[in-house]
C-alpha cells in the first residue's frame, strides 16, 4: 500500500481535475491520496471541494492559511504525519500520471531506497487536450535535477522529521530531502527508463509581486544557500526547534479574523523601531498582535540625510522592501507555525502583520 500526497494553492481546477482523473485510471487501485490545500482563496475552496467529491479515493485537507507564505514542506509533512502505509509518494498537482504509475512505484519499493521520476513537460497547447496518457506529446524531458515526484520509505522519512519546513516560497525543498536521505545512508535513484509522469503547463502564478500577498524578493536564493549549508554540514534530521507537520486549526484562524488585537503598533520605517518590534515579539503569549508599518514622506527622509551629512544625530529609514524581507525572514525562522496574516500594499506603502501568539 502506498500513500500519495499532492499539494495545492489556487491551481487551475482544470489542471487539478486532469491529475485526479489520471489517478482514477490507475491499474493498481490499492493506494491512498491526500490532497493538501495550503491557503487557496475561499471561493476557490468551495469549487475544489465539489470537484474532489467526484474522487472518493481522495482525502482533502484544508489549511486555512490565506495571507501566509507558501510552505510546500509543511503541507507535505501534514500528510506524512497522517500516513499509515509503509511507503509515501510526493507528487505535484499539475501532473498527469501513467495508468501503471502506482503499479511501477510499488515494484520499486525498498526500505533503503528512494526513487524519483523523470518528468515529461507538456506545452501550453498540449496541456489543454483531454486524451490518453500515451497520446500526450512531450515538449521536453526533465533531467535528474527535477526532484518533485519521489517515493520514500515512511519509517526513514519520519525519522528525519520529514521535509525541512524552513523552505518557504519556491525552490530546493525537494532536492534537500534527497540530500539528507543520502546522508542517512539511503540510495537515491533516478527513474528515467520511461516517462511515467507528464507535467501540465501553467504560469508561475506564485512568484508574482503584483499582489499584496507575502513575497520575499530573494527567498529562492536564500533557500538554495540554506540547502548548500545543509549539504556541507552532513545534516539529515531537521525541524528540531519547531513542531513539524503541524496542522493549522480553523479555530485559530477564525480567532485571528474575528477578534480585535490585544496590541496594535503603528510604526514608520525607522530601522531601530523595526529591530525593537521584532525582538519584542518573543514576549507575547496567548495574545493577538497587529503591526502596521507605513512609509515616511520623502521630505522627512531628505531631512535626515542632510543631518547625517552634517554629522548630526539622525534617523535611518529603511526601504519598505527591505522591511518586508526582514519581517518575513523572522516569521520563517521563529513564527512559521503561528496563525498569522501578512500583506504588503506596495502602492499605498503599507505593511501589515496580524499574528497570534
Amino acid at each position: 500500500m502506498i500513500t500519495l500526497v499532492l499539494t495545492n494553492r489556487d491551481r487551475d481546477l482544470r489542471i487539478v481535475n486532469a491529475s485526479l482523473k489520471s489517478l482514477n485510471l490507475q491499474s493498481d487501485k490499492e493506494f491512498k491520496i491526500f490532497l493538501v490545500d495550503y491557503g487557496s482563496e475561499l471561493n476557490y475552496i468551495v469549487n475544489l471541494k465539489a470537484l474532489v467529491k467526484e474522487f472518493n479515493f481522495v482525502e482533502l485537507i484544508i489549511c486555512p492559511v490565506q495571507g501566509q507564505l507558501w510552505n510546500k514542506s509543511r503541507a507535505i509533512n501534514i500528510a506524512l504525519k497522517k500516513c499509515q502505509t509503509a511507503y509515501f509518494l510526493v507528487g505535484d498537482i499539475d501532473l498527469i500520471f501513467h495508468p501503471n504509475f502506482i503499479k511501477n512505484a510499488k515494484k520499486m519499493s525498498n526500505p533503503r531506497e528512494v526513487h524519483y521520476f523523470q518528468y515529461g513537460f507538456l506545452s501550453f497547447d498540449e496541456s489543454l487536450k483531454e486524451q490518453d496518457f500515451d497520446a500526450y506529446e512531450v515538449d521536453f524531458k526533465g533531467n535528474d535535477e527535477v526532484t518533485g515526484t519521489t517515493l520514500f520509505p515512511v519509517e526513514v522519512l519520519k525519522s528525519v522529521n520529514g521535509y525541512d519546513e524552513f523552505y518557504h516560497g519556491w525552490g530546493a525543498e525537494d532536492t534537500d530531502i534527497h540530500i539528507r536521505l543520502k546522508q542517512a545512508g539511503l540510495s537515491v535513484i533516478f527513474q528515467d527508463s520511461e516517462i511515467l509522469v507528464k507535467h501540465q503547463w501553467h504560469p508561475k502564478a506564485y512568484r508574482s509581486k503584483n499582489s499584496s500577498n507575502p513575497f520575499h524578493s530573494v527567498l529562492e536564493r536564500i533557500n538554495h544557500s540554506y540547502m548548500t549549508l545543509t549539504d556541507h554540514s552532513k545534516r539529515s534530521k531537521v525541524n528540531i526547534q519547531n513542531e513539524w507537520g503541524k496542522l493549522p486549526l480553523e479555530t485559530d484562524y477564525q480567532e485571528l479574523l474575528q477578534n480585535a488585537p490585544d496590541h496594535k503598533f503603528v510604526l514608520d520605517t525607522e530601522e531601530i523601531k523595526l529591530s525593537a518590534i521584532l525582538i519584542q515579539l518573543g514576549n507575547f503569549q496567548n495574545e493577538i498582535v497587529e503591526i502596521t508599518i507605513k512609509e515616511v514622506f520623502l521630505k522627512e527622509k531628505l531631512k535626515q540625510n542632510v543631518k547625517r551629512l552634517l554629522g548630526k544625530k539622525s534617523k535611518n529609514y529603511l526601504d519598505l522592501e527591505v522591511i518586508n524581507d526582514r519581517i518575513l525572514e523572522e516569521i520563517i525562522s521563529s513564527y512559521r507555525n503561528n496563525s498569522y496574516q501578512y500583506s504588503f500594499q506596495r502602492e499605498k506603502g503599507v505593511i501589515q502583520l496580524k499574528i497570534k501568539f
